[in-house]
């Protein structure tokens, strides 16, 4: 459109531009408040075109399947079977699901052979059990 033909040619000369009198058409007045004011009011609509997921939240996410909660490290083993530890035919047997660890982990070493059960166990700890004379039994 040629500048000719605007609308504020017309209005040159005016003072006020066809928008009243005294400070109208200024500042955030004229808008309807500054950012998101009357989002749940005068600018319901505006909201619901532009942004129809700003109010409410996401549902919770389940927790990880695989989660481990808590643990045993190989080192810990002698402190468990001395505390909880059970003797039997010749073996000693350290039953981890019932005292309620997840996972063995393979940290430090252990000399003494143990029979472990437990759920989940890392490749390093079953092999340093094995070292020692031992075994470790997945369970279920």
């Amino acid at each position: 459109m040629p500048t000719r033909a605007r609308k504020t040619r017309k209005y040159r000369g005016s003072r006020h531009c066809g928008w009243g009198q005294i400070g109208q058409h200024r500042a955030s007045g004229h808008k309807g408040g500054l950012g998101q004011s009357g989002l749940h009011k005068h600018h319901f609509i505006r909201m619901l075109m532009t942004d129809p997921k700003h109010f409410g939240h996401d549902s919770t996410h389940p927790p990880h399947p695989n989660l481990v909660r808590k643990w045993a490290s190989v080192r810990d083993l002698d402190d468990i079977f001395a505390k909880y530890g059970k003797q039997e035919g010749g073996k000693k047997l350290i039953d981890l699901v019932e005292l309620g660890y997840d996972k063995l982990l393979g940290g430090g070493q252990t000399e003494n052979a143990y029979v472990v059960k437990v759920e989940k166990f890392s490749a390093s700890a079953e092999e340093k059990v094995k070292q020692s004379g031992g075994e470790v039994q997945a369970v279920a």
